[in-house]
């Protein structure tokens, strides 16, 4: 099947390009700005956005968009919806500032993964991963928060592991296993 990822950002287009390749689905790529609304919730800010794209990129091609962010208990489940602003504002050095002396560093990352054909209207398909926030940045792999975040039973960070391996159980990743699952049993009916 052919998608078309609507997103500004290109680590977000190589991962899911790498795991829908891996299945035989091709991934075009269309940077196109869209509104988040301001909610608390990922599932209303993918909504908003796929109703908004349909309205604008009209009903030819299916698409599809994600929203993800880091959230943190001990900073009652801060950055979350609010990461992308915060990583371009802090940063990693502020976020690891932010967790000085906090000793609860668990976190997770949680994706959403938006999906509209005409053949399916509008679906959205979760992932979560959990793990905790580490003491420094390390790795020069992966994007955005990857650096500071351990999962769950590794010693790594995201940053420091292939892509092929983040997506066998990252966030993203489950999201598309999540999507593939859908979209290769309503090819088998």
């Amino acid at each position: 099947m052919r998608l078309l990822l609507v997103s500004g950002n290109e680590g977000k287009f190589r991962e899911f390009r790498e795991a829908l390749g891996r299945r035989g689905h091709r991934l075009e790529w269309k940077r196109f700005p869209y509104p988040e609304v301001q909610s608390a919730s990922l599932d209303e800010v993918v909504g908003e956005a796929l109703a908004w794209l349909r309205a604008r990129l009209g009903e030819s091609e299916p698409f599809m968009i994600d929203d993800s962010g880091l959230f943190v208990p001990a900073l009652n489940d801060f950055p979350g919806v609010f990461s992308a602003y915060v990583l371009r504002t802090v940063g990693n050095p502020g976020m690891l500032r932010l967790m000085e002396g906090v000793g609860d560093r668990r976190a997770r990352f949680e994706a959403r993964l938006g999906l509209w054909s005409r053949e399916t209207g509008q679906r959205i398909f979760p992932g979560r991963v959990d793990g905790r926030i580490g003491t420094e940045a390390r790795g020069a792999g992966g994007f955005g928060f990857d650096p500071i975040f351990v999962p769950e039973g590794r010693d790594r960070t995201f940053a420091e592991i292939s892509v092929e391996e983040k997506n066998s159980f990252s966030h993203r990743g489950r999201a598309v296993a999540a999507l593939l699952d859908f979209l290769e049993g309503r090819a088998g009916r």
